[in-house]
Order: C-alpha cells, then structure tokens, then sequence
C-alpha cells in the first residue's frame, strides 16, 4: 500500500502540507525496502530518516500552533508524545524482526492513526491559522 496526500488530506497550509508529503514520501521508502527485500542497512537509514523527520515536522506544527494561540495545543502536543513513541515503538520491530508481516501490519496501524490525525486534528490546525490571518 502507497500513502499519498488526497485533496482530504490536505490542510490548506503550506508548511504542513509539504512536511506531511516529505512524511509520507518516508514512509512509502521505508514499505518500498521492506517489500523488495532490500538490505537492512536501507531500512536502518530510512527508520532513522522517518523518525527524525515526525520530530521535525511535530516541532514545527508545534511552534505554528503556539505562535497562533492554538486553543488545542496542550491536547494536540499529547497526541505527538505518544504518537512518537508508538512510531519508534513499530519501526523497532522491523529493525529486530524484519519486514514480518506482523511488523509491517503494525507500521500500517500506526500510520493509519497518523491518516486519520491530519484529516481531522491538523486540518482544525489550519483552519485556526487561516481564520486569525
């Protein structure tokens, strides 16, 4: 399965669209390895890659949202702790177990709560900063 960003997916807000591309252009690298049996190595550098990248991308929608008084950071800054882990927490998995199908399967689980958190977390994210612009 590929992720791409949909037109239901897109926010409207420039910065976080593009990370959530860059986002899910990691992910699909890190499928993409698991399924054509590349080395480990790959999938080490792209795992490290994917989970640096949701630091980065949580910090700046972070600072977006503090900048533009966003009445839900407090909840949406949760949502990023936890959501961090539970990414690491699956991309472990793969580095110890390899592409097992259980592995995969809970890669896929943990993006699909990401999925679902753009579609409606980040899209009232964007809708504050348009609205107070």
């Amino acid at each position: 399965m590929r992720y791409e960003i949909t037109k239901d997916l897109e926010t409207g807000n420039a910065l976080i669209d593009s990370e959530h591309r860059e986002l899910f252009f990691a992910i699909n690298n890190l499928l993409d390895s698991c399924a054509s049996g590349k080395g480990r190595e790959n999938i080490e550098s792209t795992v490290k890659f994917l989970n640096n990248y949701v630091k980065k991308h949580f910090f700046d929608e972070e600072q977006l949202q503090l900048k533009n008084k966003y009445p839900g950071y407090e909840e949406h800054k949760q949502f990023h702790e936890k959501y961090k882990k539970d990414l690491k927490s699956a991309a472990q998995e793969i580095l110890e177990q390899g592409p097992t199908f259980a592995a995969l399967s809970k890669v896929n689980k943990t993006i699909g709560v990401l999925v679902s958190h753009i579609r409606t977390e980040d899209k009232k994210v964007a809708a504050h900063i348009k609205a107070i612009a």
